[in-house]
């Protein structure tokens, strides 16, 4: 290429520069992927029949990955669920290994690592009256409806622990308890 087409070249260039408007922008080919729509959250908008960006579930529907529990936060759904819930989960190593671990992360501050109501918390006396299992009649589904719901001064552990988890937890109390009450 000489030095004549390159000096065209250049010029036509600044030529084309010279003639952009910047009031005028470019052609856009999805312009909303450039400069996206600005809804605030719950805001009014048309998109929608109830008026709000944010929808109520259809009446009846069930969340992905939602298990019912069909034993109710009170007393008489404690008892229930303390003689007749029945774990579904095998009782084998891997279960125990978690079931343990989850105890040591969720439980031991409070009840102790081996279930006798001297943990961290206790022995601090950040919480007072925390029971040993050695004390309480229980049994896996007494347990695993408390981590649901909660009990007395211990919230519920539904939201940290899933329906296995729970479970795995419980067969850990279980095994703590035969062991303090021997």
């Amino acid at each position: 290429m000489n030095y004549k087409s390159l000096l065209v070249c250049m010029i036509f260039a600044l030529v084309m520069q010279s003639c952009a408007d910047p009031s005028r922008p470019n052609y856009q080919y999805f312009p909303n992927m450039y400069e996206p729509v600005g809804y605030k959250t719950y805001a009014d908008s048309d998109a929608f029949s109830n008026g709000i960006e944010a929808q109520i579930p259809v009446e009846g529907s069930i969340p992905r990955g939602w298990e019912p529990y069909d034993y109710p936060d009170t007393n008489e759904g404690y008892e229930s669920a303390k003689t007749t819930l029945m774990s579904p989960i095998e009782d084998v190593v891997a279960n125990k290994v978690n079931g343990k671990e989850l105890y040591g992360i969720y439980c031991a501050v409070c009840h102790g690592n081996k279930g006798d109501g001297q943990g961290i918390l206790m022995t601090r006396e950040k919480f007072l009256g925390v029971p040993s299992y050695a004390d309480r009649e229980i049994t896996p589904g007494s347990i695993y409806h408390v981590l649901m719901y909660g009990k007395n001064a211990m919230g519920s552990h539904a939201g940290q622990v899933n329906a296995k988890e729970r479970w795995q937890i419980a067969q850990h109390v279980m095994e703590l308890r035969n062991k303090l009450i021997k």
